[in-house]
């Protein structure tokens, strides 16, 4: 087992990594920007180094700079979040030839799976369900044309090198297609310095699913059941839950299982998750692979009691699936999580400023997970999420009443935040009846819109 790791992220994963590697006894390195000082994961940290000034590609994207702190702080293992540097397998090799573990999967995984189009490949190369697409576009319009009519209209513009919503255009017509490949390019090439794109299907109101996996070095993976990301506002997920609401038990435990086994068969080695879509015809369809932690794993947890960055740590430490998770996996109740941005609840706008006050819910079955605390402000620099609020229940219902209720307790002050647009989502009927899918929020907002204009 390792004996001091370092995490080279920030905010709440950072806080969330620190006190697994607690109750591991490990002892813990963060690291800091200077538009991080005094914030609480660093004071639970057993050392903490500076790292750079405040943009990241100073600090928390700067590989050089964590790498000096690798080697002040002797540490012999290192875990990169999620975000950053999390899915970057040059950085992975190079902790691992500075002497250090990198804890996540190889970096030949990372890389295979960056490459969405490429991950596609190897993915249905080993029978995992894909949809229509094509594959990179090389430029030549004519080919585009011809793809995109082999495929079908609409058909979805994606980047081949990154994620997040960023460069996915859908296009309805072939008039649109040359103008909007353009733009994607452009988009593509601006944020991952990679201008490839491809052509998938685009399906209308799909079901967002997700399994979470876990493999050891010895090639055993296991799956820990779905999660429903359906929810999701520009491509981005807004609220996650466990397990999927309104889908029959055996088709989503088929189809997890279908999953483990491709990734026995290409033998993936530490956590991971993949990610698909569901169409109304009920076809499940590749969408992409994550060779980290994700933002939304507490809800995964909540369900399988079962603490992922520790399965995560213990695997990159050669322990054997068997150690690691000791017996058969069973779920219990539900579990949703919200994610609470820094941002304007109507357009959508990031808010930053200082947490005059900061005050989370604290009650029964209501986890927080947070990097900041009163008094601190949020900056420009990252990425706006303050907080993640996650409830488990019973039932379904019951966490739907139990997370509004730990919203409406939410105290903050100095910043403007999306709970209200949160709540709005939460109470809304098609929401409670689980009728979820990835263009409710547009529509939920549509009809508002309507309705006050």
């Amino acid at each position: 087992m390792f004996k001091k790791v370092l995490i080279a992220n920030r905010g709440d994963v950072a806080a969330r990594v620190i006190r697994t590697l607690r109750t591991l006894g490990i002892r813990s390195v963060a690291v800091y920007s200077d538009a991080d000082v005094g914030a609480p994961w660093l004071q639970a940290a057993d050392e903490a180094y500076r790292i750079g000034e405040a943009p990241a590609l100073a600090s928390y994207l700067n590989q050089d700079a964590l790498l000096r702190a690798i080697r002040l702080s002797g540490a012999d293992g290192v875990h990169p979040g999620y975000g950053f540097l999390a899915e970057n397998a040059a950085f992975a090799m190079r902790v691992v030839q500075a002497g250090a573990a990198f804890i996540g999967p190889s970096p030949r995984w990372i890389e295979m799976m960056a490459h969405k189009q490429r991950a596609r490949e190897i993915m249905q190369a080993h029978g995992m369900p894909i949809g229509a697409g094509s594959g990179v576009l090389d430029g030549d319009a004519g080919r585009s044309r011809e793809e995109a009519r082999k495929i079908g209209y609409p058909v979805l513009i994606k980047p081949a090198g990154g994620g997040g919503g960023i460069g996915m255009l859908p296009v309805y017509a072939e008039e649109e297609l040359e103008k909007q490949l353009e733009r994607a390019r452009s988009l593509a090439s601006k944020a991952f310095a990679d201008g490839d794109v491809y052509l998938e299907k685009y399906l209308e109101r799909p079901r967002h699913i997700e399994f979470q996996l876990l493999g050891d070095a010895r090639g055993a993976v296991c799956h820990l059941f779905e999660r429903d990301c359906s929810v999701q506002r520009r491509h981005q997920k807004v609220i996650e839950e466990a397990h999927a609401p309104n889908m029959e038990r055996g088709e989503l435990n088929a189809m997890a299982d279908r999953v483990a086994e491709v990734l026995r068969g290409i033998g993936y080695d530490n956590i991971g998750t993949v990610e698909m879509l569901r169409g109304a015809d009920g076809t499940f369809r590749f969408l992409e692979m994550n060779t980290r932690l994700q933002v939304e794993h507490a809800v995964t947890e909540e369900i399988t009691g079962i603490d992922l960055v520790a399965a995560q740590i213990k695997s990159a430490a050669g322990l054997p699936l068997g150690e690691i998770i000791p017996g058969p996996v069973a779920a219990r109740g539900h579990a949703i999580e919200v994610r609470i941005y820094a941002e304007d609840p109507v357009r959508f706008l990031p808010s930053p400023g200082k947490l005059e006050l900061f005050r989370p819910p604290h009650a029964e079955r209501v986890r927080v997970e947070t990097g900041y605390a009163e008094g601190m402000s949020v900056t420009p620099y990252y990425d706006p999420m303050v907080a993640k609020v996650i409830v488990q229940g019973e039932t379904r219902a019951a966490c739907i009443e139990r997370m509004a209720e730990a919203l409406r307790q939410f105290e903050v002050r100095g910043i403007k935040t999306n709970i209200s647009f949160l709540l709005r989502m939460l109470e809304s009927e098609l929401f409670r009846c689980g009728d979820v899918h990835t263009g409710l929020v547009q529509e939920l907002l549509a009809v508002k819109q309507e309705r006050s204009s």
